[in-house]
């Protein structure tokens, strides 16, 4: 390998690893359990672990109201409803 491809990949991995810090420092901000620790140094590993659990989180309690939705959709009678129109007026 010559110095100049060598030199080449090391700026490369060195941008990419500034990237990489730069990425996981947003996620800080937006986890509820590190927010408070804004300006506090806090591992990318943490905020990575924090992460992963926090999207973890989201998707029980995504699975929880859907469960209810649909619990209620049944006790309400209403049974033949466009899951498509549920999806669409949920998201707005």
């Amino acid at each position: 390998m010559s110095s100049r491809s060598s030199s080449s990949s090391s700026r490369a991995s060195k941008s990419s690893d500034d990237e990489i810090k730069e990425l996981v420092l947003k996620l800080q901000p937006l986890l509820p359990q590190l927010h408070h620790l804004r300006n506090a140094p806090v591992s990318a590993s943490s905020i990575l672990e924090e992460t992963c659990s926090y999207i973890k989180r989201l998707h029980r309690e995504v699975e929880d109201l859907s469960k209810r939705l649909s619990e209620l959709l049944d006790s309400a009678g209403i049974t033949d409803v466009d899951e498509e129109l549920i999806r669409t007026l949920l998201r707005h």
